[in-house]
């Protein structure tokens, strides 16, 4: 749907004013918070205090897939629909919707190991993003900040979310993985794709003047199905997110011509999802945050996704992966983490297919582990999962698997499938700027 009175609506609402951290605030990164921001003392009982995350390996090679360093642990309990009252102060709306609506079911919560470690170079630029980094006017954006995410201490909502769209993913990154859209019924459509990251915010040494007002170039090219081969997204996401939105092209190769998508943003669906996900539902949400008031509701401690080594696996099968409802339980992990929770409430004026939207985003990584969507009714109607690594070889949290759950029509999407691969995110491939041009994109298709 598109945007209706744009920038009447834009100048009737006020948005929170925001200034660099405040010097005492900054000194206590590394002390009493992580390097990150995150509380760095435990709860007591079973969140331990954060001491480093997992160390860097340098023997891992590229694209390899991570063994498990957790592996040996045991499951401390089972959450299932029958005992879910039990769990419910730890537990979020939608993860007690999921085990209401689907009763096989059920979540393995393991020791809670804080894992989550970023190169120093980050945690310096995180530290000097704090003293400078500023919200733009409407929230549209960030100035002052580079590499990583800009607001170690956040004053409200909007800082929370900008954490999570500018945490440091590396520098560059390729991978090739399947996206499945499953049936009520347990049918499966899938689509094996390839995708490209040039990440021009993290460039080593760059300050923000340099950065053109560019986030990351993506490319993701769809290698099949045989009816679907050759099609190839770019896009050009950029900081000022309202004022000079991001620009996107789309390739399809009956067309035989790369053309321009302005519309590629907020509920369009996403491609080759049936429907399920729209587009900044991907990477749990992208893409401007204007369409809606965000409140920051504070720190919770609830079960969430994490070290999900076990999926991670690449001698996995996809079929043992993905089941009817759901994906295997058995190869899930969950711990006892805080997060931040924002709520994001749709403006007067404003068209979306989601009313309300909620985010629980994890301390450790300014990663959005869990994203909840409501219907114009008010009624729960996704809910979303990252199943974040620690990627030990650059020393970074990504998600290995993103799974949206259509509580509706019992549906569900799951992405980032390499595990049939023979290879997993490759963060050493050399790209820049120029191998996303649609230049470039015109010479790769005709070839």
């Amino acid at each position: 749907m598109k945007r209706r009175f744009l920038f009447a609506t834009l100048m009737c609402f006020v948005f929170p004013a925001t200034a660099a951290v405040a010097p005492e605030d900054i000194a206590r990164l590394g002390k009493d918070l992580t390097p990150v921001g995150a509380d760095k003392l435990g709860n007591g009982k079973d969140i331990p205090a954060w001491k480093g995350g997992l160390p860097l390996d340098t023997s891992h090679q590229p694209g390899a897939f991570h063994p498990d360093p957790f592996a040996a642990d045991k499951p401390r309990f089972r959450i299932t629909a029958a005992n879910v009252a039990e769990h419910r102060s730890r537990l979020t709306d939608g993860q007690v919707a999921l085990l209401q609506r689907f009763p096989d079911l059920y979540f393995e919560v393991y020791p809670t190991h804080r894992s989550a470690s970023y190169p120093d170079y980050v945690y310096k630029a995180i530290k000097t993003n704090a003293g400078r980094a500023e919200l733009m006017k409407y929230g549209a954006g960030v100035t002052g900040a580079t590499m990583s995410s800009p607001f170690p201490v956040p004053q409200n909502g909007l800082e929370v979310l900008w954490n999570h769209t500018l945490r440091f993913r590396g520098h560059s990154m390729a991978y090739t993985a399947v996206a499945s859209s499953v049936t009520q019924g347990g049918q499966r459509i899938d689509a094996l794709r390839e995708y490209e990251y040039f990440i021009q915010y993290s460039i080593p040494g760059a300050e923000p003047a340099d950065l053109d007002n560019k986030i990351f170039f993506l490319k993701r090219k769809t290698l099949a199905p045989a009816q679907m081969a050759g099609g190839i997204t770019l896009v050009h996401e950029t900081l000022d997110q309202v004022r000079s939105p991001r620009k996107s092209w789309i390739y399809v190769p009956g067309q035989r011509r790369l053309r321009r998508t302005p519309d590629l943003a907020y509920d369009t669906a996403d491609s080759n999802t049936n429907s399920i996900r729209t587009v900044d539902q991907v990477d749990m949400f992208n893409g401007a945050p204007d369409y809606y008031d965000w409140e920051l509701k504070g720190k919770r401690e609830i079960y969430i996704p994490y070290n999900a080594y076990k999926v991670h696996q690449g001698n996995l099968k996809i079929d043992n992966i993905l089941q009817d409802h759901h994906i295997n339980p058995s190869l899930l992990r969950y711990e006892a983490h805080r997060v931040w929770v924002v709520e994001a409430k749709l403006r007067l004026g404003y068209s979306h297919r989601y009313s309300t939207r909620r985010y629980y985003v994890d301390e450790d990584s300014w990663s959005i582990i869990y994203a909840e969507e409501y219907d114009e009714k008010g009624e729960l109607w996704q809910v979303t999962e990252a199943h974040t690594i620690n990627y030990y070889d650059i020393q970074l949290v990504y998600p290995t698997l993103e799974v949206t759950y259509d509580l509706e029509s019992g549906r569900y999407y799951a992405e980032g499938l390499d595990n049939e691969r023979g290879a997993t995110i490759n963060f050493s491939r050399e790209l820049d700027a120029n191998d996303f041009s649609p230049n470039a994109i015109r010479r790769e298709a005709v070839r």
